[in-house]
């Protein structure tokens, strides 16, 4: 097991090397896609904020799927969440994957370019609609006698850019139309289904996002229009933002996107490397004769030899 673990660090360690450089050099090249992404989150955070201002509690709205869909409680609401977690957390964790593993098909950059351009569509779209009309908040700390259902007026703008973070957020009220959750959600799932090479997790990704729907009903986080919006929304997004993209390179021919290292390696070498074909016989030179493929050009003076000359 030790000799395993030894053998096999060095070149864990190297692949992440190569792929850091080739992420960096891909970074330079993208920042502004990036950075204009995670500003958009913020602001999108901040739009949420500033609806809770206008929120005003009122009665429950009657609701299909609160009819169909038994309640689960306050008690009960984190199980929406925690479905919520099984799709962010492996979905973000799988777009570093090439910095591990030989076998990869994505740049880490590219893709998020891509996921944050989807969430930025959908998240403007998502502001438009509930600033255009406030419903009353069905989730429990957003009815009537409860203290979080209604902000007081800020005393700053300070207070306001702040977002009352992580509180703020947790405790929002009326960004209903459409489901934050369900954006997130859509668009992580759709990805790896475009991109991601394991069919039973795609299957198993499918499955949450459907149960998470029927959760989010069933804690009274949002409304049925709320998620049945989403469910359109998002995809329709996806499918055209996706088709005004550029399409990711294969990583299998994206040979030009690779730095030359300090060693004099060619771009090909160091695309071995990152994709784990790290074998320094596979780059001796090969001479073809008769056919056939001699190898270190000694292979010459045995044919020769074998035909008599």
């Amino acid at each position: 097991m030790s000799f395993y673990i030894g053998h096999e660090a060095p070149k864990l360690w190297r692949r992440i090397c190569a792929e850091t450089t080739t992420e960096i050099n891909l970074l330079a090249e993208n920042w502004k896609y990036i950075l204009g992404g995670l500003i958009f989150q913020y602001i999108h955070g901040l739009g949420a904020r500033g609806v809770h201002y206008l929120h005003r509690p009122g009665p429950t709205l009657q609701d299909t799927g609160y009819f169909l869909l038994p309640e689960l409680g306050s008690d009960n609401a984190y199980i929406s969440e925690i479905v919520f977690t099984t799709i962010f957390l492996p979905f973000v964790l799988w777009t570093f994957h090439p910095f591990i593993f030989k076998t990869k098909k994505i740049y880490t950059v590219l893709i998020w370019c891509r996921v944050l351009a989807f969430l930025v569509a959908c998240q403007f779209l998502r502001m438009l609609t509930f600033y255009s009309t406030q419903l009353p908040g069905p989730n429990y700390h957003c009815r009537e006698g409860s203290k979080l259902a209604t902000l007081p007026r800020p005393d700053s703008v300070l207070e306001v850019l702040l977002l009352n973070f992580p509180r703020g957020l947790l405790y929002g009220c009326g960004d209903l139309i459409f489901s934050s959750h369900m954006i997130f959600s859509l668009v992580f799932v759709r990805t790896y289904q475009k991109y991601g090479t394991r069919r039973f997790i795609k299957q198993c990704a499918w499955i949450a996002v459907i149960a998470q729907s029927f959760l989010i009903v069933a804690s009274r986080k949002h409304y049925t229009v709320d998620v049945v919006v989403a469910w359109y929304t998002v995809n329709l997004v996806v499918f055209f933002v996706d088709k005004k993209l550029p399409e990711l390179p294969d990583r299998t021919s994206a040979t030009s996107l690779l730095p030359v290292s300090k060693d004099n390696k060619t771009k090909e070498e160091n695309h071995k490397l990152l994709n784990g074909n790290a074998n320094p016989e596979d780059w001796r030179p090969r001479t073809q004769i008769n056919g056939k493929i001699m190898e270190d050009g000694n292979a010459v003076h045995v044919e020769a030899a074998m035909n008599g000359v």
